[in-house]
């Protein structure tokens, strides 16, 4: 049977749990871990994942950076947000906010796929003003075509009938099915990464954030305001990503045309799972560059 996580029986052996805490912001218990010292550099997980995702990569960053990197709302061990608020301003605010309670302002960013689009989002609100922006495998502009159109009505159905994140809870019991969920990404992540995404899906509050998530994302906000954008935008690329097409990076630069473009051979959606060492090595090349 599929179980909610619990920080007193899972938070032991959770990767960093020696640098978690827990802060209320924006009506929202937050998980958020900690570490490291120097300028606030903040990592912001994609869809569906969790501080997990930084468990070999933040260390290696924590020796040059302050790294702050939260749950996001209903994500792992972090609290939920309203059904309405877990859209792409509901989230940009929400996280705006958790930095102010922790009087921390970045100076630099890196999110993940959908934590690319939020940080782009509090940036071109003024929420966030870090000296770059990293989008790591980011989404950050619409599907096209009839994805475009089926995509959020569907989540938008399964988000708000409380048995299918059940089922799909259930259905992370058999680990071939994760394992499957995982290769579909274009990455091949050790058993242990294999084991923290069942955990997550498993979750049934987990898969009904995520589902949340989908079915209230706007990318036309990130699409309009995308030429506006003040930071230096790097886009960062795994050539394998199969969850979003490396020729995406290529219809954001057509809106932001003084974005950079890194490609990342051999490496999928998960890239700074597979490969920690050659992504930090390129965040921290793109700090020096900023002059951090």
């Amino acid at each position: 049977m599929a179980k909610r996580l619990d920080w007193a029986r899972d938070g032991t052996s959770w990767p960093n749990h020696e640098h978690s805490r827990f802060v209320s912001a924006a009506g929202v218990r937050w998980h958020v871990q900690v570490m490291g010292r120097g300028p606030v550099l903040l990592l912001v997980h994609g869809t569906g994942a969790a501080t997990h995702s930084w468990r070999d990569l933040a260390p290696l960053l924590a020796e040059r950076f302050t790294l702050v990197a939260p749950d996001l709302p209903g994500h792992g061990f972090s609290a939920p947000l309203p059904y309405a608020r877990m859209s792409l301003p509901g989230m940009a605010e929400a996280l705006v906010e958790l930095l102010a309670c922790l009087r921390m302002s970045p100076a630099l960013v890196l999110g993940h796929s959908a934590g690319a689009a939020i940080l782009t989002r509090a940036a071109l609100t003024g929420g966030l003003a870090p000296r770059a922006l990293i989008s790591l495998n980011g989404a950050l502009l619409p599907w096209r075509g009839l994805p475009g159109h089926v995509f959020s009505p569907t989540a938008r159905l399964f988000a708000t009938t409380p048995m299918i994140s059940r089922f799909l809870s259930w259905h992370a019991l058999d680990r071939k099915a994760v394992e499957g969920m995982v290769a579909s990404t274009g990455s091949v992540l050790e058993a242990r990464g294999v084991d923290l995404y069942r955990r997550l899906v498993g979750d049934t509050g987990h898969v009904r954030a995520t589902l949340s998530m989908m079915a209230n994302w706007d990318l036309s906000l990130i699409e309009r305001g995308l030429s506006e954008l003040r930071p230096p935008l790097f886009l960062v690329v795994g050539e394998g990503d199969r969850t979003v097409s490396p020729r995406e990076a290529e219809r954001v630069r057509t809106l932001a045309p003084d974005a950079e473009l890194v490609e990342l051979p051999g490496l999928g959606h998960l890239a700074h799972e597979e490969r920690p060492l050659a992504v930090g090595a390129l965040v921290l090349d793109i700090a020096a560059r900023q002059g951090l």
